[in-house]
Order: structure tokens, then C-alpha cells, then sequence
């Protein structure tokens, strides 16, 4: 995920794992970070050693009942690790720190009463079952490879990847607006989905 949006021109901040989460102002070191991760395996703490003036905050400072990766003021918010990794307390947290969008990478990161609260705030936010799609797509794609006995370009897929996610968020969004939910893109993707599988069961007589 940072990858990707290091990629797109982003600059993301923060990162976590299971013992803790750095914060660095500047952006994250994914040179870095890839080098703790995929090769030493070692813990998030060791990014201070060659950037001090980064944060590292270990899960026990984690405020109660939420995340400390929530807590630091953003822009934006990827929530793509675990099931119900975003709670209540870490949107809230997000609101009042003047974030302005989250997209779900994961599958149900975010809680019930989370979603709740941020869909009643200015939160723009991008449900799993629409912003998490591209996992999905890609084994598409690569059925259709096999099938075809091809084998695409990584910026093949990745153009097609684009294609089919822009494709998502327009129809999640027109959902939303011709069912005077305009801006509520989880009522718009939940809409837009059953509509889908309708209209598929209905073309079978079903």
C-alpha cells in the first residue's frame, strides 16, 4: 500500500505492525522499511536507528481502545491490515484531526460504529467491498491469461487495474446519487453490488 502510493504522489506518514507503529513527518523510507520487513524481519522500532527524528510508538502506549496510527493528524486513511482494525475511538480521533478521507484496503478494517460515525461526519469514505476490489480483479486477470495463454505486462495489469477501479468508484458514486444517497458511498457500493447480482439472477429466470 505505501508503494503504491509513494506511486501516485502521496506521501504516507505512518506504518504499523504487530508491535507498534512509526510516524514520520517527512514520509516514510520504503527503501527502509522494505529492508526491516522482507529481509532482516525485525521489529518497526529499528526505522529510529537511521532516522531519529521519526516516532515509534510500541502497542502498549496504543490508546485504550484504539490505534495509534489513527491518532496522527492525515489527509487521508488506508486502514488495510486486519478486520475491525479501525474502532470508534480511532474515527473519532480521525474526525477531530481533520482527516478528509479513508479508503478501506481490507476486508472490513473499519467497525460497525465506526462507518457509522464517519458517515456522519465530512469523512469521505470508500467502503471494502468497492476500494478492495483490485484483489479480486487481478485474479480475474489472471484467469483470463491463463485461459488465453498469455501472459501480461506488470504495467498491463496495472493499466487495467486502473480501468477497472475507476469503472468501480463511477458507478459507486452514480448509485449513490440516483438513490438520493449522493457522498454515501457505502449505500451507493452496497446498492450498486445487489443491483449486480440481481440483475444476474433475474437474466438466469432465477
Amino acid at each position: 500500500m505505501i508503494e503504491k502510493l509513494q506511486h501516485l504522489g502521496a506521501v504516507p506518514v505512518t506504518c504499523t505492525d504487530s508491535k507498534g507503529t512509526i510516524y514520520d513527518a517527512k514520509g516514510i523510507d520504503l527503501v527502509l522499511l522494505k529492508d526491516l520487513k522482507l529481509r532482516q524481519r525485525v521489529s518497526l522500532e529499528g526505522y529510529i536507528a537511521e532516522h531519529p527524528d521519526a516516532e515509534y510508538i510500541p502497542v502498549s502506549q496504543y490508546p485504550i481502545g484504539g490505534h495509534a496510527v489513527w491518532n496522527i493528524p492525515c489527509y487521508s486513511a488506508f486502514p488495510c491490515a486486519t478486520q475491525n482494525e479501525l474502532t470508534l475511538i480511532d474515527a473519532h480521533n480521525l474526525i477531530e484531526n481533520g482527516c478528509q478521507s479513508v479508503s478501506e484496503g481490507a476486508n472490513m478494517p473499519s467497525t460497525t460504529e465506526a462507518v457509522h460515525a464517519m458517515l456522519k461526519s465530512d469523512i469521505s469514505l470508500a467502503p471494502a467491498k468497492a476500494a478492495n476490489a483490485g484483489g479480486v480483479a487481478t485474479s480475474a486477470f489472471e484467469m483470463s491469461q491463463n485461459a488465453s495463454m498469455t501472459r501480461w505486462t506488470f504495467d498491463e495489469v496495472d493499466r487495467k487495474l486502473e480501468e477497472t477501479m475507476i469503472q468501480i468508484c463511477e458507478n459507486v458514486d452514480s448509485t449513490a446519487k440516483e438513490y438520493s444517497t449522493e457522498g454515501n458511498y457505502v449505500d451507493g457500493a452496497n446498492i450498486a453490488g445487489f443491483k449486480r447480482v440481481a440483475e444476474a439472477m433475474m437474466a438466469e429466470a432465477i
